[in-house]
């Protein structure tokens, strides 16, 4: 199966290596926090914080809020919008925006790469080729208390995977 058909449904259950937050990260977080950050920063514009008797907020601090909008707006939007659900079904990714899922075969890996500066540990899959979704599929691996600073074994598996796939 190519990597941007529709993925069936089979009787086996995949197993879920995405983190059950990516949907609270990808949809919830990005619009709590624009949406307040927002209105504070359009209030702050229109002069609600202040009484009729001064001469309302310092231009300055109506221009820093708004530039940290739109710099942590667009910063939130591009580190976690992207993010999919993933799941492993046998030799296959199956790949969710949580509106479409795809299958893409293991052997399709090119590369699997994570951000350890970020507290989520994104894990980027680069695929061999395009997708319904891109090349390069972002995923919040499930959370780990235990050393949060090493790589994280998700990572090792689906380089293994992988590699297992390419041989065969």
């Amino acid at each position: 199966m190519n990597g941007g058909e529709p993925a069936p449904s089979g009787l086996a259950t995949p197993r879920t290596i995405s983190s059950r937050q990516t949907i609270f990260a990808k949809f919830v977080l990005p619009t709590l926090w624009i949406g307040i950050f927002g209105a504070v920063t359009l209030a702050l514009w229109l002069g609600f914080f202040w009484g009729s008797q001064s001469s309302g907020p310092p231009l300055p601090l109506k221009w820093t809020f708004l530039a940290v909008l739109l710099v942590g707006g667009t910063i939130l939007l591009r580190t976690v919008a992207r993010l999919k659900r993933v799941r492993i079904d046998g030799d296959s990714l199956l790949i969710s925006n949580y509106r479409t899922e795809i299958r893409v075969p293991l052997s399709e890996i090119a590369a699997v790469s994570e951000n350890r500066a970020l507290n989520h540990h994104p894990v980027t899959i680069t695929l061999r080729r395009e997708t319904a979704f891109g090349r390069r599929i972002t995923f919040m691996p499930k959370v780990r208390f235990l050393f949060p600073w090493s790589s994280h074994p998700i990572v090792a598996e689906l380089r293994d995977l992988a590699s297992q796939r390419a041989q065969i």
